[in-house]
């Protein structure tokens, strides 16, 4: 009967404490709408701003006509009005072409070697080269058009010399490379959302009550208003719980409304973005996932700022809290990993993301990924709710700035 009394008294103590803090939130109208809705709002902006600048990229730089800087042009006549026909057309090159090319003046250049005749005439390969700079991304589809056109040539011109000699062109490729996709539709629809989602999903998951968890201790610290609170006679772990389940909500309404937005900015998208998978069940395993992650995160921010004497202080941390959810994106594009170790799933930040991008692929996760998953993010919420009451029970706490 004891235990069961005290229990109420504990979670009632905590859903109070809750509710003071979301009203005393709330009466900051601004500070609310925006702790809330930013997020939410920019998404789309990202979604459907860099989904068009890659589409208006491909189309420009592949339909567009082209004038190449060509060293030697007069070499290969044939050759430059191949080209030609293909919307590329040849100019003469300026003497520092390799120096423009360089300091992005030029996105490429050509350079005709001046034995090309000869060695087209003795059925020797004729070399054309590519000037480019393989650091810069700004002309890669333009580089891949242009090598594209000329193997064409080259391939063509090759067949051809064969038949002149009675000779089937089959016989110089003796083995035919085929690939098959083993890749599921969704995979195919959603390799956006593999790259970009989970990172903005994970930093926005981790940080979207870290306004209300550092106000609810050090704001009130600053404001003198933590004093009265702590005299009460609900227990530390009470009072943490409350003002960690307020952070909590603010953290899963915020997610609530990003997964809206991606729904809705997917069905306005054109392409391949209009295809990808947003169905409501793909949008509750995200939120699924997201949850343990909006635990740690407002967990380890309230233990934080326990221990700062102002809100500003605080909010430095800020800065690195946002690289710890960038770090297995970043890790994954030098050293990809399969996600199929279970060891992923008991890993911060890179459980979510496997987990996610299986998701965005519409593949399912095994059970034991889950339950590894799931386990491990709970505990290890568990373990910085702990530190954060122990850091409440400190005498300093009380103490103000």
């Amino acid at each position: 009967m004891n235990n069961s009394a005290h229990k109420t008294g504990f979670i009632a103590s905590m859903l109070t404490v809750m509710r003071k803090e979301w009203l005393d939130f709330y009466r900051d109208r601004r500070t609310f709408l925006l702790s809330l809705l930013v997020a939410p709002l920019l998404y789309p902006v990202i979604f459907l701003g860099i989904g068009k600048l890659s589409q208006m990229r491909a189309e420009t730089q592949l339909e567009k006509p082209l004038e190449i800087p060509t060293v030697g042009m007069q070499h290969a006549p044939n050759l430059v009005k191949f080209m030609a026909s293909y919307g590329i057309t040849a100019k003469p090159a300026p003497a520092d072409i390799e120096a423009r090319v360089r300091a992005q003046q030029e996105d490429l250049a050509l350079t005709i070697d001046a034995d090309f005749a000869k060695n087209w005439q003795a059925g020797k390969p004729a070399k054309v080269d590519v000037i480019t700079d393989t650091t810069r991304r700004n002309s890669d589809v333009t580089v891949a058009r242009v090598k594209k056109v000329l193997e064409s040539y080259g391939n063509g011109v090759g067949a051809m010399r064969l038949l002149i000699r009675g000779i089937d062109p089959g016989i110089a490729s003796p083995l035919q490379v085929g690939t098959r996709d083993m890749a599921t539709p969704e995979a195919k629809n959603s390799q956006f959302m593999t790259i970009l989602l989970p990172m903005i999903l994970t930093i926005f998951a981790f940080i979207g009550g870290a306004h209300l968890a550092m106000d609810t201790t050090a704001g009130e610290r600053e404001r003198q208003s933590l004093e009265p609170l702590l005299a009460t006679p609900a227990s530390r772990a009470a009072l943490v719980g409350g003002k960690m389940l307020s952070a909590t909500l603010l953290g899963l309404l915020s997610m609530l409304l990003i997964l809206v937005s991606f729904k809705v900015s997917a069905s306005l998208a054109s392409g391949m973005a209009k295809q990808m998978d947003v169905s409501f069940l793909a949008m509750g395993k995200l939120l699924l996932t997201l949850l343990p992650l909006v635990l740690i995160g407002t967990a380890l921010i309230t233990a934080l700022a326990a221990g700062a004497k102002s809100m500003k202080e605080a909010q430095s941390h800020i800065m690195w809290l946002m690289m710890l959810p960038m770090l297995p994106a970043y890790g994954l594009m030098a050293y990809p990993l399969k996600d199929t170790a279970l060891w992923q799933y008991a890993v911060p930040f890179l459980s979510q993301n496997q987990l996610i991008q299986k998701i965005t692929r519409g593949e399912v996760a095994s059970f034991q990924q889950w339950a590894v998953y799931l386990g491990c993010s709970l505990a290890l919420a568990a373990v910085l709710w702990a530190l954060a009451v122990w850091r409440y029970k400190q005498e300093k706490l009380a103490i103000s700035a």
